[in-house]
C-alpha cells in the first residue's frame, strides 16, 4: 500500500491523452480567486442571458398586456442584479478568536476602591 502516490498519474485515457491528477482536498480552504471569479462570470452570463428571452416572451404576450408588462418588469432589474451578484465575493468564514494571554504584571488589581461622593457642601465664606 502506497500513500501520497496517485496510481492514475500519467495513465493514458481512452483518447490517448494523459489525465491530470486532481489533488485531494485535505483542508477547508476557500476556493481560489480564479474559481470564485469563474463562478461569478457564469452567474452574470446566465442572468444577462435571461433578459433577452424575457423581453421576447413579453413581446409574444402583447395580446395579454398585464402578463406582458409583468414579464418585461421582471427583466428590467436583471442587469442591475447581475452586476451586484457578479461583484459580490463570498463571505469569509468566521474564525474563533483565541483570548490573549494575560500578563500579571500589567493586569489591573481587583479589590475595593474608594468611592468619592460628588455632592458639594455650602461654601463657609
Amino acid at each position: 500500500m502506497t500513500f501520497g502516490i496517485d496510481p492514475t498519474a500519467g495513465a493514458k485515457g481512452p483518447t490517448g491523452s494523459s489525465r491530470k491528477a486532481q489533488p485531494a482536498l485535505i483542508t477547508a480552504a476557500e476556493p481560489s480567486y480564479d474559481d470564485q471569479l469563474r463562478s461569478r462570470r457564469i452567474r452574470y452570463s446566465i442572468m444577462m442571458g435571461l433578459r433577452i428571452p424575457c423581453l421576447i416572451i413579453a413581446a409574444l404576450l402583447y395580446q395579454t398586456p398585464w402578463l406582458a408588462i409583468t414579464v418585461a418588469a421582471i427583466s428590467i432589474p436583471l442587469p442591475w442584479m447581475a452586476v451586484l451578484i457578479a461583484n459580490d465575493r463570498p463571505a469569509q468564514k468566521r474564525r474563533p478568536v483565541a483570548p490573549a494571554p494575560v500578563n500579571p504584571e500589567r493586569a489591573l488589581t481587583s479589590g475595593t476602591h474608594e468611592i468619592v461622593d460628588g455632592s458639594t457642601t455650602a461654601d463657609p465664606r
